[in-house]
């Protein structure tokens, strides 16, 4: 069946992860791999791997996603991390609580599927902000989005500026504010690819620096 969604893959220095994570993209799905300014070959290995691909020289995950959302042609558009800690056969419901009309826009939630998969630093950032959001406007969601899909022009229209990490928290605190009916569904989280390594989640100085982003956002 067709899907008529596309799937933007912020990446930089994933060539590693790109192989098995695209072989697990339902059919239907067009990707859009943005490549952010790599140095392991990142495009070329998606190229050949049938994905489309968009340079974006300016660094930032918001600048990647944004990209990547301009360069999506279909109705609906989906985001996932291009390190390979995710699957994408976990799109196929997100995606039909957005097709159905249920929701507005359809997140993960990640569930660890190993200790360690998700470091005490980066979960701990990532509730604080969470916290915030729930308690200041309400949002229902438990985690930052990582995986999500919606409606492309619906996207376009809530108009997110941010293009560094904030760019998420920025998305769920305008599309909360805005009415949206937001889903949220557990999603498996896998330790990322070998040969690739987190820009937040590898280490706390990333973490803060994502932190001072989100809070950015939030200020």
């Amino acid at each position: 069946m067709e899907t008529a969604c596309d799937l933007v893959l912020p990446c930089r220095d994933e060539a590693a992860a790109l192989p098995a994570l695209l072989a697990r993209v339902p059919m239907g799905f067009s990707v859009v791999v943005v490549d952010n300014g790599s140095r392991d070959g990142t495009a070329d290995v998606a190229r050949c791997l049938g994905a489309s691909v968009v340079e974006e020289p300016v660094p930032g995950y918001g600048a990647a996603v944004h990209s990547g959302l301009l360069a999506a042609t279909a109705e609906y558009v989906a985001f996932m991390d291009g390190d390979g800690s995710f699957d994408g056969y976990d799109l196929l419901p997100l995606l039909e609580e957005v097709r159905s009309g249920r929701a507005d826009l359809s997140v993960g939630r990640r569930r660890p599927v190993s200790r360690g998969v998700w470091p005490w630093h980066a979960r701990l950032g990532n509730g604080l902000v969470v916290w915030w959001l729930r308690r200041r406007i309400g949002m229902t969601a438990h985690d930052i989005a990582p995986m999500r899909v919606c409606r492309r022009q619906a996207l376009l229209d809530l108009d997110v500026r941010d293009r560094r990490f904030g760019y998420p928290v920025e998305l769920l605190q305008k599309a909360t504010t805005a009415g949206w009916r937001v889903h949220e569904r557990d999603v498996a989280y896998h330790p990322r690819a070998e040969g690739t390594r987190s820009k937040v989640s590898g280490s706390v100085r990333g973490t803060v620096r994502a932190a001072r982003d989100f809070w950015r956002v939030l200020a």
